[in-house]
């Protein structure tokens, strides 16, 4: 068991330092800290990464801190994958969105029993970052195959039926606002144009008026 460890770890720190020399600007600032304290890169990676576990089981803002880490990266990735020709890459970052989605729906229904548990969001974090990992064993490819998938494709008649009902009870809803709204709107319009008629008779109703007056003027004018 402690060899199988050793050697997973040893395997993880050989594949870190690879990716620790790739060319990028994070490589270019550890050469910089490299050559001017004389510590490998890899040492000072594993200290950041020493640094982030203990931050996220006893400091401030973990929560935070752990939902950068799970969205943020897998989200610059999937934009990269998005943009690159190569579609498995695309199919691992859809794989990773799903077991995501699902893991943040089980966390809402139960978040009042998850926040219980010690040291949540460094577990939370690991369990992210377990699911992006570029390795055999990545958490969303294993995840999504043994229980999402098998469970979809059982329901999946039952799930489109209840998404296709969901989306007529929401054609009708947006059918009847429509509908009120525009009898709203109609029966403002017709109030506006009687208030207009109303206007017009005053106004027709004094011209007359007037001109009545006009006429009286001129018979009495006549008589005397």
């Amino acid at each position: 068991m402690a060899a199988a460890v050793t050697q997973h770890f040893e395997s993880f720190k050989a594949r870190l330092d690879k990716v620790l020399h790739e060319k990028n600007k994070f490589t270019d600032i550890l050469e910089k800290v490299e050559t001017k304290t004389g510590v490998r890169r890899l040492y000072i990676a594993l200290g950041l990464i020493v640094f982030l576990i203990l931050y996220l089981a006893v400091g401030y803002g973990a929560e935070f801190l752990c939902n950068f880490i799970g969205f943020v990266y897998p989200a610059y990735a999937s934009v990269k994958a998005i943009e690159s020709h190569d579609k498995e890459d695309d199919t691992k970052w859809l794989t990773y969105w799903v077991v995501y989605s699902v893991f943040s729906l089980v966390e809402f229904f139960s978040d009042i029993f998850l926040f219980w548990i010690p040291f949540y969001w460094l577990l939370k974090c690991m369990f992210l970052v377990w699911c992006f990992l570029p390795v055999s064993w990545n958490g969303s490819h294993l995840l999504y195959y043994r229980f999402i998938r098998p469970f979809i494709l059982r329901h999946q008649d039952q799930i489109d039926t209840a998404i296709d009902q969901a989306k007529d009870a929401m054609k009708e809803v947006f059918n009847i606002v429509g509908n009120e709204a525009a009898s709203s709107v109609g029966s403002s319009n017709a109030s506006e144009d009687a208030n207009i008629i109303r206007r017009m008779a005053k106004s027709a109703a004094k011209e007359l008026a007037s001109e009545e007056n006009l006429i009286q003027m001129a018979n009495d004018a006549k008589m005397d």
